[in-house]
């Protein structure tokens, strides 16, 4: 009877997630500033129910659109018709879905058996809230699990602290996960923290490191977007706030902060992925984060971490003009992904985000930058989009292994350098 009921509920799970079935991801390259502007319309247009997961700004960046089957032939008939050139990036995103979900399952019971976590492996909510507290006891005088507040749905929102003592020392915010749908970025926190735990004592950096300063790092920033890509929708991005007047749900956490709040590249639209809600820090997942940075008040460094495009980025999104830091920003910002290319050779660009992908307001680094924090950065992780948002679970520790080299570079940094 057990065993029936267990199979029921895994049949009633699979019937609630979204299915992409026949869905596909064109990678399009705009030949001329008309292509950008068709693109653009594109884009606009609900319609066809296009996912853009990178948008149009120039002909020197491709742009990549998840494209529903149902849409799939009006929408490659429209490149065709306008001479715009396009590829298929992936074939069919629900086969890569299920290739991700049975690597779980099967990563699940290995563990199971094992009674063991694998850094290399994707993970639910309550697996990876579970590891901080074996973190936690096997480094008690180091790390701690710190609730900053709850989410929209209640779910406590934690901060892994790691601290060698001290009240409100200098210190440094790391975060991943605030789109809920790119994995890696929460996958590679997990590994870079118990880096960071295990490399104190051994590696004379870290050690130097957090003698001097604390790092606070935020693995989840988006807990309700998180579960429910894993329960309903893996590609869902944004919170899971309730929109008065709109069937839609959730807001665009990156563009809900009190920088440049409405402006280009964020959306009015509750139903877009990029909508920036009703007012600066509406969403409780921001404000919680907004509230413990300004009470702190000392930390001297805002580093987010994102998926997917390899892109080491600095203030500003919300305006292309340049910040007064920005030579600082930029030297260190190469130098650290010199650092992370030094491991496998993978390629980072840098510059600020308004340059270097487009111009997108509300953004996080742009309101720690704006609220005195010199070294604000983002990172895009792998790749460039051949998986886009869904990086196989392989890549998650040589992902992991490289951005911890560029991470801890600007972390070194700004403890020489923020006093």
């Amino acid at each position: 009877m057990r065993l029936c009921l267990a199979v029921f509920a895994l049949l009633v799970a699979a019937q609630c997630h979204k299915l992409f079935i026949g869905d596909q991801v064109l990678r399009i390259n705009a030949e001329s500033e008309e292509h950008v502007q068709l693109l653009k319309e594109l884009e606009g247009d609900e319609g066809w129910k296009l996912d853009f997961w990178t948008h149009p700004v120039s002909t020197n960046l491709p742009v990549d659109i998840h494209v529903p089957f149902a849409s799939l032939h009006a929408v490659k008939s429209f490149l065709h018709f306008h001479k715009i050139p396009f590829s298929v990036m992936i074939k069919d995103l629900q086969e890569l879905l299920d290739e991700e979900q049975e690597g779980m399952e099967v990563n699940t019971m290995q563990e199971r058996n094992a009674k063991s976590f694998n850094f290399g492996a994707y993970h639910t909510l309550d697996t990876i809230y579970s590891w901080m507290d074996t973190l936690v006891a096997a480094h008690p005088n180091l790390v701690s699990k710190v609730q900053i507040g709850s989410s929209y749905e209640n779910r406590p929102m934690y901060v892994l602290k790691f601290s060698t003592g001290g009240n409100k020392r200098p210190s440094i915010w790391i975060d991943a996960g605030i789109h809920s749908r790119e994995w890696v970025s929460t996958a590679s926190a997990v590994w870079m923290a118990n880096k960071m735990a295990t490399d104190y004592g051994v590696d004379p950096s870290v050690t130097s490191l957090l003698g001097q300063m604390d790092v606070y790092l935020m693995v989840v920033t988006n807990p309700d977007g998180y579960a429910y890509t894993h329960t309903s929708d893996r590609m869902w991005r944004k919170t899971r706030s309730s929109n008065p007047g709109s069937v839609c749900r959730g807001v665009d956490p990156n563009r809900n902060w009190d920088a440049g709040f409405g402006g280009p590249g964020a959306s009015k639209n509750p139903c877009s992925d990029s909508y920036h809600g009703p007012s600066a820090h509406s969403e409780i997942e921001v404000k919680n984060v907004v509230n413990l940075v300004k009470n702190h008040g000392n930390f001297k460094a805002f580093i987010s971490i994102h998926a997917y495009s390899q892109l080491l980025m600095y203030p500003y999104g919300y305006s292309c003009t340049s910040i007064p830091d920005q030579a600082e920003l930029d030297t260190v910002g190469r130098s650290a992904v010199q650092a992370l290319s030094s491991l496998y050779g993978t390629s980072y660009k840098v510059g600020s985000i308004c340059k270097i992908i487009y111009q997108a307001s509300g953004g996080s680094i742009d309101w720690s930058y704006n609220t005195g924090i010199k070294y604000s950065y983002a990172f895009e992780l792998r790749d460039t989009g051949r998986y886009g948002f869904l990086l196989p679970a392989n890549q998650i520790i040589p992902t992991a292994s490289e951005t911890w080299l560029g991470l801890k570079y600007i972390m070194e940094y700004v403890r020489d350098n923020s006093y």
